[in-house]
């Protein structure tokens, strides 16, 4: 009998160890984390929230301190005041009185316009103030841009001007989405960025990679062999990603008129799950390696030919509807939105990956705002099987998929056929689910709090890398410039509370398949 050779006898290399993925223990050093726009929406809704959750559970370290620079002309006290009320109405803070009274002693603020040059001098004081030093005699500072897209060039060449970049201080940048408008725009971005910083110090976050199930995708693939054994063009018909909202625009209709839905999702959210789904396997557990990995997926997405673009991609605007048995308005009809707009709020398309595992695969995805509900769900088609066994009853057989479930129930399942009880040769579909809630008895944790501890770590895995940002900009600079320069289809092309335009149907159809979202 011949035995099969031990991994740690064939493949052990400085990389892969028996024990590689170290524990969470980590200690985090004395840090100040000065947020630009610290009063508004993201800062009260998800940073702070984030952070004083992340003090609750007593990881943070006993001395640090976060500064906010903004325009509104308050004091420390008043701030704090602010900070209290954001906390207390939050969904995602259970508030101690006496958690916060420490709390509160760290927060500071500071007032000032953020294109003067007179905030930056003000900020160099400041800093000395609440600075503390490392054991080490280091003075960690992380910046987080929590400000339109706008104001951000402008942010990082005044920070750089006043030498707040490098020097005696140790930085991290905290760099929020939209990447740039473009590639052209990404490529300014990002030399801005690396002429301040090195790029070991920006930190580019996407929120959804901070989420438990996007987050699971690498471990659920690479720790169960029959699923990897099976992750590839032989075994998958097709792969869809639907991103749907049921809300409209809120108060965003000045970006949103701006960057419209592929912009917004599509060159951000939705290739970054691409990118994990049909990586190869990473040569370590280390975030370049990783991030490496997802590069070579990005520049083999098959680009567009205007020809293509109209076959292989629907655009949609919604009209008004009924969402939850709620009238809403269409788009054109939301506050500050222009009667005759042809801004896209919904998209819908096929990619190709031109690679060994994926030739010939199709990764459809779907995004929009004022859809039928919100799910952000991935679904992953195994081939059927190539000869029907179970008589004519069984003609129509539901395929076998594979669920990820981003929200709003973080779960994976998987679906299966199984015979109806006496019933002669009857398949009934049913699921195998795997609940994060339900097995761990919490809540997963908040995306924003998981990515500021990989920040404060030094931990850049999560974070998109600047040649990522071009190569998903490569992909979809062609299909925005196809569709803004060709008249729109009949806007608005679906109804609220839909599942868009009915074209978004008939592009899996034309090939002999349907949403399995929906």
């Amino acid at each position: 009998m011949v035995q099969k050779k031990r991994l740690e006898d064939v493949a052990v290399t400085k990389y892969l160890q028996t024990c590689d993925i170290p524990g969470e223990s980590f200690q985090v050093e004395p840090f100040t984390l000065v947020i630009f726009g610290g009063t508004g929406d993201l800062s009260r809704k998800k940073l702070l929230p984030a952070l004083f959750h992340i003090y609750l559970g007593n990881e943070l370290p006993d001395h640090f301190s976060i500064l906010s620079v903004g325009g509104s002309n308050l004091e420390d006290d008043s701030y704090r005041i602010l900070v209290e009320r954001a906390l207390r109405g939050s969904d995602e803070v259970c508030f101690s009185e006496e958690k916060w009274a420490e709390f509160r002693s760290r927060l500071f603020y500071l007032s000032g316009n953020l294109e003067e040059e007179e905030t930056y001098r003000r900020l160099c004081s400041r800093l000395d103030q609440v600075l503390v030093p490392t054991r080490e005699g280091h003075r960690d500072v992380i910046y987080y841009l929590a400000i339109p897209p706008q104001t951000m060039p402008i942010v990082v060449n005044l920070l750089n001007r006043h030498g707040l970049c490098r020097g005696p201080l140790d930085t991290k940048i905290i760099v929020e989405k939209p990447f740039g408008r473009d590639l052209a725009s990404a490529v300014r971005l990002n030399r801005l960025l690396t002429s301040a910083f090195d790029e070991r110090q920006v930190y580019r976050i996407d929120h959804y990679l901070g989420k438990e199930t996007v987050q699971n995708i690498i471990f659920f693939r690479f720790s169960n062999s029959i699923f990897e054994q099976l992750w590839n063009h032989r075994y998958i018909d097709n792969v869809q990603i639907t991103v749907a909202e049921d809300m409209g625009i809120d108060n965003r209709v000045r970006f949103y008129e701006q960057a419209g839905v592929i912009r917004d999702i599509v060159q951000n959210h939705i290739l970054q799950l691409i990118g994990l789904i049909a990586m190869e396997p990473p040569v370590g557990f280390e975030a370049d390696f990783i991030r490496d990995e997802k590069t070579k997926v990005f520049r083999s997405l098959h680009p567009m030919k205007e020809e293509q673009v109209d076959r292989f991609t629907v655009i949609g605007q919604y009209g008004p509807g009924k969402v939850q048995e709620k009238e809403v308005p269409g788009y054109r009809q939301e506050k500050g939105v222009s009667p005759g707009s042809t801004t896209p709020t919904f998209f819908a398309g096929a990619f190709y990956i031109a690679n060994w595992r994926w030739a010939g695969v199709p990764f459809y995805v779907r995004t929009g705002k004022r859809l039928a509900r919100r799910i952000t769900e991935i679904a992953i088609q195994f081939d059927q099987p190539p000869l029907r066994l179970f008589g004519r009853t069984c003609d129509v057989l539901e395929p076998n998929v594979l669920l990820l479930t981003i929200q709003p129930e973080e779960k994976i399942s998987l679906r299966f056929g199984v015979k109806v009880p006496g019933m002669p040769n009857q398949i009934y579909p049913i699921d195998m689910k795997f609940s994060y809630r339900e097995t761990f008895q919490s809540p997963p944790h908040p995306a924003y709090e998981r990515l500021i501890q990989d920040c404060l770590k030094g931990d850049l895995t999560l974070f998109v890398r600047q040649d990522q940002i071009e190569a998903m900009w490569e992909a979809v600079d062609p299909i925005i410039s196809c569709w803004e320069n060709q008249p729109p289809p009949n806007f608005p092309n679906y109804a609220a509370g839909s599942w868009g335009p009915l074209e978004a149907k008939k592009l899996l159809e034309q090939e002999g398949r349907r949403w399995i979202t929906g």
